[in-house]
Formats: structure tokens, sequence, C-alpha cells
């Protein structure tokens, strides 16, 4: 009976029935074990690793862009890093490993790896130490903050009159939950460059055009008014293509919400309004007689009328007595004359005192549900 023995093709010693493929590729067919281990690296770890971080914020530069880690300190980080460049043999089973990261200064890292692993039936095991730099620089972003760049500014105004401290605070706000909304969702293009009031009202300079777009949006959905876009050509990029910078110009409403205001129009003899809206169109109600007014569409958030107050300006005073379903007597303020004045239907007939707004229209109680 002829011998059916398989000799190893790199030594020429018997193999068993089971023999490994070459680890150096050079064979196709299997090779003994001692031929096999004499050329088995169980693991391939480069000489050094360099991990870029940024000195400001403390992104970590991957592949060709920045990524926020959020690391107290860079040992998990470079412990990210070995484990992506190390590379396992494939045909080791049941793969265990162990770091043991020594910090030697601030900059430097020694990874002492522990790999463990069973490779044809045999237990082996390896220790490599990979020194990592970190090499700290400054990321897109914080160049970009630290030049004052932004791609748009949002002008926040209102038409006729400066902005309150409530919309330019509010505004500010809005502009502040944007932006962090987009950093969560890792947007690392999203910043607020500068943020300055105004002798006119606000403004507020960002990173890019949609943000500008998303502010200037916003702000309108919550107190009323338009905006404007204007582009301004700064410069050209690497490729020659034009780069502009876009000013949003957001323009709140005349009046707001608590101003008592006089229409203009001659046909309009219904007395003042308070304003409750500038959504649309002005929204309100007649002080003379409680009766719901809104501006045409013509004339939107913006009517021709005059203020004539707000609401901070009404005092209280005594009611004298209720005429008739139209009219009450009250005393004036200033004079402490008893004056007959017209009864909207929001006032109480049961109320001893009531607040009024006294104006170059007159005398007229305002709601007490203000």
């Amino acid at each position: 009976m002829s011998d059916q023995r398989t000799f190893c093709p790199r030594c020429g010693d018997p193999m068993s029935d089971v023999a490994a493929s070459d680890p150096l590729g050079k064979s196709g067919v299997g090779v003994c074990d001692d031929c096999y281990f004499e050329q088995f690296e169980l693991v391939d770890a480069p000489d050094r690793i360099e991990v870029m971080v940024c000195a400001t914020c403390g992104a970590v530069h991957r592949g060709n862009r920045w990524v926020d880690v959020g690391a107290k300190d860079y040992t998990d980080v470079a412990i990210d890093e070995v484990a992506q460049a190390l590379a396992v043999h494939v045909d080791v089973d049941e793969v265990g490993w162990e770091v043991e990261p020594e910090q030697v200064d601030q900059n430097n890292i020694r990874m002492h790896c522990h790999f463990t692993g069973i490779v044809r039936g045999q237990f082996r095991e390896a220790s490599v130490t990979v020194p990592v730099l970190i090499s700290r620089q400054t990321c897109t972003r914080c160049g970009r903050i630290s030049g004052d760049y932004y791609a748009s500014i949002v002008q926040v105004r209102a038409a006729g009159r400066k902005p309150t401290n409530e919309e330019i605070e509010r505004s500010k706000e809005i502009a502040n939950k944007i932006v962090a909304d987009m950093e969560a969702t890792g947007d690392r293009h999203a910043f607020i460059t500068e943020m300055g009031e105004e002798k006119d009202g606000l403004d507020i300079k960002v990173s890019t055009n949609n943000i500008g777009k998303k502010i200037s949006n916003k702000v309108i959905e919550e107190f009323g008014g338009s905006w404007e876009d204007h582009e301004t050509l700064v410069t050209e990029d690497e490729d020659g293509n034009e780069v502009y910078r876009v000013t949003y110009a957001v323009r709140l409403p005349p009046f707001i919400p608590g101003d008592v205001i006089e229409l203009m129009d001659d046909d309009d003899t219904d007395g003042p309004v308070l304003v409750r809206s500038a959504h649309g169109n002005l929204k309100g109600v007649r002080l003379t007689t409680g009766e719901r007014y809104e501006a045409s569409f013509e004339e939107g958030d913006a009517p021709d009328a005059r203020k004539l107050g707000d609401l901070d300006d009404g005092e209280e005073t005594t009611v004298v007595t209720v005429e008739d379903d139209h009219a009450v007597q009250v005393l004036d303020p200033e004079t402490f004359e008893a004056k007959t004045i017209s009864r909207p239907d929001y006032f109480d007939p049961d109320s001893q005192t009531v607040r009024v707004l006294k104006s170059r229209a007159g005398l007229h109680i305002l709601p007490d549900d203000e």
C-alpha cells in the first residue's frame, strides 16, 4: 500500500491532516505548524500613531473631517485610535485583548497592548507597545470663529420704533437655540460669530446662510413682521466660485400687543384700538365698545395709525356711576373731575374702580384681564 502522507512544501517535513495556509501568502497549499508559526504574526501594529486634536474645542481629526468626541482627556481617544489601527490575523479565533495606557507627558501616551487567541488549535499571545502622539492644532470651526468669520447677518429692527427689550432678548434666545440644536445633530459649521445690540436693534452674525434664514423665520413667527435678504459679493473660493454674504433684514411690526393706537383713517370713528396681536393682520379690541378689530389685508400688521400709549400707562380710578348701556361716569385721574365716557362691553358694572388710559383721544377704560 503506497504512503499517502502529506509533506510541507516549505521544509519537507510530514504534516498533520489539517494544515494552515501560508501566512505570507507565498504558497497556495498548507504548511506545517513550525513553518506556519515561524512567519506568523498575531497582530500587526503601526510604529506610531498621531492623533490631531483641536487645542480650543477638543475635537479630533478623523479621516478628512473634525469630530466632536466630548472627551475630558485623550486617553480614551488614543485607545480608540489604536484599536482602529491594529490588525489581528484573520486565522485567529477567540480573540481577546487588553490595553494599559502609560501617560508619558501631556502629549505622549504609550499604549501597552496584550493580545490572545487560538490559532490552529494552539493558544497564542503577543504584546505590542504603540506610542501615541497628541498633536494639538486648530480645527476649521475654531479657526473661523477666531477669525470672526460669518456668512450672514440677521438685523432685527422694527418699523418706526426700536425693538423692545423682550423682542431683543427673545431674538437672542432664538438664535442660540437654533445653533445649539444644529450643533447637537453634529453640525460643526453652526456657530454664532457675534451678537450685539445697536441703537436701532440687534445684529446677529452667524456662520451659514441657512442659520440666518432660520433665525429670521423664527423671529417673525413669534413677533410678526417680515424679512428681506440682500446678497453682497465678498470673495471667491479656491475653485473660483463667487462667495456671497447675505444680510437678512428683519422688520418687526410698528405696534406690539399692549399698544393703544388711533387709526388715522378719517372714516374711522369707532375710537382707539388696544392691540392684541401683530401676526399677519393686526388684531385688537376697540376701547369704546369692546368690539373686535382686524386690519384689512392691504394694511397687514401696519395700518396707518399712531400710538396713544400702552397698558403700562393705565391708571386706576373710581367709577362714579353707570349711566346706561353705553356710558359710564368715572373720575379723571389727573383733574379728579367726573367725566362721562364710553362703556365697552368688557366693563363690569359692579366694579368700584377701573383702569383708564388718558390720551389725546380722550379717556378710555382698559380691559381688566390684561
